[in-house]
């Protein structure tokens, strides 16, 4: 009697442990399959029949493939019987491959896998068990991340860092194979218009549109990307270089016959393209970017709208690299204050006008070496990678700040001329620097000339209108250099409130042969009176030419025939000759 009550007992906490560990398989997430020796199904958890789609009445006694059918995430290809090592004596399993379990209704779900055999108590399999957890969330996420790390947000188009890493890849296939590929760089043309005019919000819209129309025109293979702002960068891969010429050409093609229009407004924009061909020569990617980058701007330097191909010994890129190179050189002389100011006479040529110091401040980079480079040796690298501004600033605090510093000096100045970019003539922070430094130094406006070419007051007309009027209300003056040399110079010359044109120099250095010179130069002196200026020739290297500068008329005469540029010293040295002794037009030296 004992014994059968010890026998109910221990039957009742089976049973009561079998429903425990029931209730268990069914309340948890994961699926869960147990199978026979054989790897044939005996039980699915509620989780399992969801996920498989296979009730367990169906299921029972199916061979696991029949029920659990899973492929490789990347390759789509079948999966093994994860159960297989379990059940020949192995122990427990996990799979680190990414797997997806197709549902008996088609669905899909990304799992993690791991199986375990069941043994008895004398260590013999009687099954396995295996349990699946559904990860489609955590890899929907990570795939997420990972374009996002590789992909452009605006766009959609592979990034930068991808695309040089990918770059990289064919450098180095190149190395080992006997294979051809291409680079193009595309840079927008007008893209700033459209910012400027309509916003922010218009050139993201373009720059997508754009996008859109740039992976229409090339091969599925090929790798397009956004690298920044409106640049693009695309990758050939196995392409000949006339293959590459003939894609970049319809892309070009495509964006010059393409029209924006945003909020009633059309747009006609083109686009720059630098071609280089990959070859063996080529070591990485940063090398590859920036040769292509120098033949984009070699391309928008010819004209725009174009396409530039490098080839060795590429004179225009060869120039390009040099302006490159000065941009270092810049910045260090910048920061060790290594540029030196020059003075330069403008001479009266009439006696009627005033004989005071009347010069021009001219600057001088001192090079490492203690050479003196001239303004058109570093200038145009500067206004081309945004230093000349920088330089402006450098130039104006110095010579404010010297004049200021020599009074006696700044009573025998009747005006000082300094010379700005036409990039400093659009940046307002600069006109509120200039501003401030008179301010700062106290010095008189009234000394003051700022001269700016006549192609940089008409691409910023509006700014250079502004920064005149605010300056001139001060007493500062204003000249326009290489005046005539655009092709409308009369047109505006009304709406720009200068008191000086220096009359380009081009014009001046052969009025003694040649006679359409002679009339051009006539011609300005003859308006800029009427309007109220007053002129300066430059490029004055003779007598000839003075002769014919005062028959004309012309007020003011500059260039190496009336006084060489020389260090702001030598102004001081006017300083101890008595006032009266400053000859009109004739003091062709300061010293």
């Amino acid at each position: 009697m004992h014994d059968v009550t010890a026998r109910n007992r221990a039957e009742a906490a089976l049973v009561a442990e079998k429903e425990r560990i029931q209730v268990t398989l069914e309340s948890i997430g994961d699926g869960v399959i147990t199978t026979d020796a054989n790897s044939r199904i005996n039980y699915l958890n509620p989780t399992a029949e969801a996920m498989t789609g296979w009730l367990l009445a169906a299921a029972r006694g199916k061979a696991l493939p029949d029920v659990l059918q899973i492929i490789n995430e990347s390759t789509r290809e079948p999966v093994a019987d994860p159960l297989a090592p379990c059940l020949t004596g192995s122990s427990a399993v996990r799979s680190t491959n990414p797997t997806v379990l197709i549902s008996r209704h088609g669905a899909e779900y990304s799992i993690e896998i791991s199986a375990a055999p069941i043994r008895d108590a004398n260590n013999q399999v009687l099954g396995a068990v295996l349990v699946f957890h559904d990860v489609s969330e955590q890899r929907r996420l990570q795939c997420e991340i990972a374009h996002q790390a590789q992909h452009d947000a605006l766009t959609g188009l592979v990034n930068r860092r991808e695309f040089e890493r990918r770059l990289q890849r064919v450098i180095e296939t190149v190395q080992t194979q006997n294979s051809e590929h291409a680079l193009c760089y595309l840079d927008l043309d007008q893209f700033k218009l459209v910012n400027d005019t309509c916003g922010h919000a218009s050139g993201d819209a373009l720059l997508q549109q754009l996008a859109v129309l740039f992976e229409k025109n090339i091969r599925r293979r090929d790798t397009l990307a956004r690298l920044g702002g409106d640049e693009f960068g695309l990758l050939l891969e196995h392409c000949s270089l006339d293959r590459a010429l003939q894609i970049a050409n319809t892309l070009r093609q495509t964006v010059e016959g393409f029209r924006f229009c945003w909020n009633g407004q059309h747009f006609r924009i083109g686009v720059s393209i630098g071609l280089v061909p990959i070859t063996i020569a080529n070591s990485s990617a940063a090398s590859v970017l920036q040769t292509a980058d120098s033949a984009c701007y070699v391309a928008k330097d010819g004209g725009r709208n174009r396409i530039h191909i490098y080839r060795e010994h590429d004179v225009e890129l060869a120039r390009r690299h040099g302006e490159m190179q000065w941009v270092a050189r810049i910045q260090q002389a910048l920061e060790e204050n290594r540029f030196q100011l020059y003075a330069q006479p403008i001479v009266p040529l009439k006696a009627t006008l005033s004989g005071g110091i009347h010069c021009e401040l001219l600057l001088r980079l001192v090079e490492n070496d203690g050479k003196i480079s001239p303004p058109g040796a570093f200038m145009p690298a500067a206004e081309r990678y945004n230093l000349a501004v920088a330089i402006d600033r450098w130039v104006v605090t110095q010579a404010l700040r010297w004049l200021a510093a020599h009074p006696a000096l700044l009573d025998r100045i009747t005006l000082c001329t300094i010379n700005l970019s036409g990039h400093s003539i659009g940046d307002r922070f600069f006109h509120a620097y200039v501003l401030r430094q008179f301010d700062d130094t106290g010095l008189p406006a009234k000394k003051i000339c700022f001269e700016i070419t006549e192609t940089a007051a008409v691409a910023n007309l509006a700014d250079a209108t502004r920064f005149m009027e605010a300056l001139k209300t001060r007493g500062c003056c204003f000249s326009l250099d290489d005046f005539g040399s655009g092709l409308s110079s009369f047109a505006y010359l009304k709406a720009l409130p200068v008191n000086f044109l220096k009359i380009d120099g081009l014009f001046v250095k052969d009025i003694v042969d040649d006679p359409i010179d002679l009339a051009m130069v006539r011609s300005i002196n003859e308006i800029g009176h009427l309007l109220g200026k007053k002129t300066i020739a430059e490029y004055i290297e003779n007598d000839a030419i003075l002769d014919k500068l005062r028959g004309l008329g012309i007020d003011y005469g500059q260039g190496y025939g009336l006084g060489q540029p020389q260090p702001l010293s030598a102004l001081l040295a006017t300083v101890s000759r008595p006032a009266n002794s400053i000859k009109t037009g004739a003091d062709t030296h300061f010293i």
